[in-house]
């Protein structure tokens, strides 16, 4: 996108200079009607990333020499307000969840991100974690409505259990309530996008160092979370003697071990064949209980150890990484935006 910065001062203030070519496709965006919200999120997302030191509130883009455009990234709001003429309030709008033997429930919102979000509370989090979360996953209340119109009880991205069922869990069950529900309240009517499109709410524990990418899912970016690297539950190791590893996958050794990793990619195992069968990494970390696809093995006489790096699929937000960064008083709309620089942050109006 661009491909030179310059901070330059004027005698009054800091201005940044950021230089494009007219071949990349940003620099065409400029010459249409592209409105300043749009070039002004991007270039903060650029900002961000390259993790350039500026401060300011003024930014020139230069294409082949010349200046184009003036953005003062001061008046752009983080969260862009819209209209809407449904009742989009957590204790209004309804949602259906859906059980595995098909039965259905109807909630509201509220119930639905209340039982969802407490999920997460055994790991500790942070107010400004919760309230990334509640947006996360109201935006994905409102897509699986859209789209399916019922939410699964047991989906990929999250376990749906009744709040009233963690009052037998909970010694504090009125504080942990109260607490959830105060920073869910915070977020109301607040929801994520990418172009249009609500996003899908992928969340991991923790990583190797750095999130994923993902074409399947543009809005999904790599970005450094070197505080997982300081995490209690980064490194796991397991030992399988043989004689588990018969029956947990379904071969035979018969004295005799033959492994070979059929792919790797950054790190990630993708698929193995051990004594003649395949597995997907997915299909492995399945069958041994592992935490992630960054699975390093090491055979003995006796037995098999896995050791692993990270916890979950490493893709969208950190819950260590971003709790790291709200015990640093960073904002939730700052955490949202440094996990998922590309995508909207956005609000309904409310509607009486």
């Amino acid at each position: 996108m661009f491909y030179k910065y310059e901070i330059r001062n004027n005698g009054k203030e800091d201005i940044l200079y950021l230089y494009l070519n007219m071949k990349e496709e940003f620099s065409k965006e400029l010459t249409r009607n592209s409105s300043n919200t749009e070039l002004s999120r991007r270039t903060k997302n650029f900002i961000r990333n390259n993790h350039i030191n500026f401060n300011g509130k003024k930014v020139y883009l230069i294409v082949d020499g010349i200046v184009v455009k003036t953005l003062d990234l001061s008046i752009i709001p983080e969260v862009i307000e819209i209209k809407s003429s449904k009742n989009f309030l957590d204790d209004v709008y309804l949602v259906n969840i859906k059980y595995e033997d098909n039965s259905f429930i109807e909630i509201t919102l509220k119930e639905y991100l209340l039982s969802v979000l407490a999920n997460f509370l055994s790991f500790n989090i942070e107010k400004g974690v919760v309230k990334v979360l509640s947006i996360l996953f109201r935006s994905y209340a409102f897509k699986m409505m859209e789209e399916k119109k019922y939410i699964d009880a047991n989906s990929y991205f999250g376990v749906f259990n009744q709040i009233e069922n963690y009052r037998d869990i909970w010694k504090n069950y009125e504080e942990n309530y109260k607490y959830l529900e105060d920073n869910i309240k915070a977020t109301e009517l607040s929801f994520v996008s990418y172009k249009g499109e609500f996003i899908l709410p992928f969340v991991h524990y923790c990583n190797n160092g750095f999130t994923c990418s993902n074409s399947s899912f543009p809005y999904l970016k790599k970005v450094n979370s070197l505080w997982d690297l300081a995490c209690p539950n980064y490194i796991e190791s397991k030992k399988f003697t043989y004689k588990e590893l018969e029956e947990l996958l379904g071969i035979s050794f018969d004295g005799n071990i033959k492994f070979d990793i059929i792919e790797k990619e950054n790190n990630f195992i993708k698929k193995v064949k051990i004594n003649g069968k395949s597995f997907t990494g997915e299909e492995l970390i399945k069958l041994l209980n592992l935490k992630s696809l960054d699975i390093t093995f090491i055979f003995s006489n006796k037995y098999l150890e896995t050791i692993t790096k990270g916890w979950g699929h490493f893709l969208g937000l950190s819950i260590y990484g971003s709790n790291r960064l709200a015990k640093n008083n960073l904002n939730y709309i700052s955490i949202l935006n440094y996990y998922f620089p590309d995508v909207d942050i956005m609000r309904y109006e409310k509607s009486f």
